[in-house]
């Protein structure tokens, strides 16, 4: 029983997070990530621990030289803080392997907390998250 509560405790975090980071929207297309397949359902994992939940996003931009994917990673974070600040997460924002000609250092700087900090402090950045990610202007 306590297995299976654990399953649709995961389940209902990852429908959350689908929903969270699934309308931001590209920043050179008029699409979703969702839309565009950077993301999907079987891009997210989610396991329940002691202290809350590991969250894995393995996700893959449009293009391997895409000049946004680490923004398009920062408001990934951006919208699941935001949207998901009442649970424990652990979050990874990992590029699938080959799917990014710098994989390697966005992922570094996605999941560095003090990188991913100082990157929320600057209001250019948070200017293009929010351009991204507002909901309202999208319709």
């Amino acid at each position: 029983m306590e297995a299976g509560s654990h399953k649709v405790e995961c389940q209902t975090v990852k429908d959350r997070l689908l929903d969270a980071i699934g309308c931001i929207r590209d920043p050179e297309r008029p699409s979703t990530l969702e839309e565009l397949g950077v993301i999907s359902e079987d891009s997210v994992t989610v396991t329940k621990t002691n202290k809350g939940y590991n969250v894995l996003v393995l996700w893959e931009p449009t293009a391997p030289h895409c000049s946004f994917a680490n923004n398009i990673g920062l408001s990934m974070i951006y919208k699941i803080k935001e949207e998901l600040s009442d649970l424990n997460l652990k979050v990874d924002i990992i590029l699938k392997p080959g799917s990014h000609i710098t994989k390697d250092e966005i992922d570094k700087q996605v999941n560095d907390k003090e990188r991913v900090a100082a990157a929320f402090e600057n209001p250019l950045v948070i200017e293009m998250i929010k351009e991204v990610t507002d909901t309202l202007s999208q319709h």
